[in-house]
């Protein structure tokens, strides 16, 4: 009877395990104020990619999107517009696609360039290969925002979360979170809200 309950319980330890392993949202990452690593990261072009390389920015609105999701493809017009938008005023966009393709084929990254091809992506595409960038700064979804103000010490946190408060109607947007986000960042001032919830599909393991 021992036996047959210690079965039970590691059975029911592994059926667990099977639901939760896909999700991400217990992933820890940074908070408003932290600092951001850099990364190097394979661009669409095939050319290596770092925030290092951008010396005049003033900063960087970093979007972990990909191909697949609903929402991701939803927003793929506003972020080519704020990065034509911001990209001038030294804030450009740097996606990073953080799903695995092994877990979704259509975001491996012959399909990711295809979509840069057909969108006619303004910015860099980067494949967040061996899913190693993704879980420090703390996505869970696609979209998901990071907004870094450059400074003397480093990449700081500045907003985190998403774009707008309507995903599936550009016309109905109300609040354009990250665009009050950096004109503040921009004009010196506050952020007026820094944290917002992420909408999108969970990031595929």
């Amino acid at each position: 009877m021992k036996n047959l309950k210690t079965f039970g319980l590691v059975l029911f330890v592994i059926l667990l395990s099977s639901f939760t392993s896909g999700t991400t949202e217990a992933v820890e990452g940074y908070d408003i104020g932290d600092y951001a690593t850099d990364f190097k990261l394979k661009n669409v072009d095939g050319k290596m990619v770092s925030l290092a390389d951008f010396e005049d920015a003033k900063g960087f609105l970093v979007i972990f999107t990909c191909n697949t999701c609903p929402y991701a493809v939803a927003y793929e017009d506003r972020i080519i517009a704020l990065d034509k938008k911001y990209k001038e005023q030294g804030v450009p966009v740097i996606a990073i696609n953080p799903n695995n393709p092994a877990a979704k084929p259509k975001d491996d990254f012959a399909h990711m360039q295809r979509r840069a091809r057909e969108k006619g992506f303004t910015f860099p595409y980067l494949l967040d290969e061996g899913q190693k960038i993704y879980p420090k700064y703390g996505a869970t979804r696609t979209p998901h925002v990071f907004l870094l103000e450059k400074t003397g010490k480093g990449n700081k946190v500045r907003y985190i979360g998403t774009i707008d408060d309507n995903y599936a109607r550009a016309e109905a947007v109300e609040t354009k979170y990250v665009e009050d986000a950096i004109d503040a960042m921009l004009a010196g001032e506050s952020i007026p809200l820094e944290k917002t919830r992420a909408i999108g599909c969970s990031i595929k393991v």
